[in-house]
């Protein structure tokens, strides 16, 4: 198992290439925290994409929240969405042969929002998902002067441009996974409150909201690598067949 990292257009990625891959190929797309902390060389996430022959691609977001705005931290002129969109996934396609829906979507706190933002947007193209933690709710943090105080004037800007209010009713991806520590005092209220209302709307998604280790901690998200990359290698090869 290797992890490298390259700049595919001007940005960082870390990549895992597994010993052996898979016959028929996926990709799993991985967005980290607020921390910045990837997955290169964890061994718990190295282990689980190994296991099933997976590459995964880890882009380096700065502390953007991954949404479809201008973070001058991360770029003046692209926000990470459209980086995500138009950069990344064409050099996953060129570099590896693999297209949506083939690549799985994944993610941490910030980065677990952030999947489900871009999944939530282009749900044809995601339509699996899986969010760890995914800090929902990431409007309260305006304020604290950090880059979010740049991107958007207010708290109520920024929860406009939230989880929840892009959940197209009509359009969603069929396969999600949210997955959060009830010890997590920061982001579990905002995690329960998606799954109300992604039941509410008769939406559905699988959960864990039991399995703790420590709250918002890499402790838990350690302890989850396992059932968050083997569930979503089993849905995207799912989809694989359905296609």
């Amino acid at each position: 198992m290797t992890w490298t990292t390259q700049e595919i257009d001007g940005k960082k990625a870390d990549i895992f290439t597994p010993e052996d891959v898979e016959p028929q190929p996926f990709v799993i797309l991985h967005l980290h925290g607020h921390s910045e902390q990837t997955l290169k060389d964890n061994a718990a996430y190295s282990s689980a994409l190994e296991q099933r022959g997976l590459r995964c691609v880890c882009p380096h977001g700065k502390r953007s929240w991954w949404l479809d705005q201008i973070c001058s931290e991360y770029d003046p002129e692209i926000s990470p969405q459209s980086y995500l969109l138009n950069s990344l996934v064409p050099w996953i396609e060129d570099e590896w042969n693999v297209s949506p829906p083939a690549i799985g979507l994944t993610g941490i706190s910030m980065g677990g929002q952030g999947a489900l933002q871009l999944a939530y947007r282009h749900a044809r193209k995601f339509p699996v998902v899986a969010a760890l933690a995914p800090a929902v709710d990431f409007y309260h943090w305006h304020g604290r002067e950090l880059p979010i105080d740049e991107m958007f004037k207010s708290p109520e800007a920024a929860r406009q441009a939230s989880v929840i209010l892009h959940l197209h009713p009509l359009s969603w991806p069929r396969h999600q996974f949210l997955a959060c520590d009830p010890a997590d005092e920061e982001w579990f209220d905002s995690a329960d409150k998606l799954s109300m209302k992604l039941s509410s709307s008769g939406i559905p998604h699988e959960l864990d909201f039991e399995t703790t280790n420590g709250g918002h901690t890499w402790e838990y998200f350690e302890s989850m690598a396992e059932k968050m990359i083997g569930w979503t290698h089993e849905q995207l090869q799912s989809v694989a067949r359905s296609i």
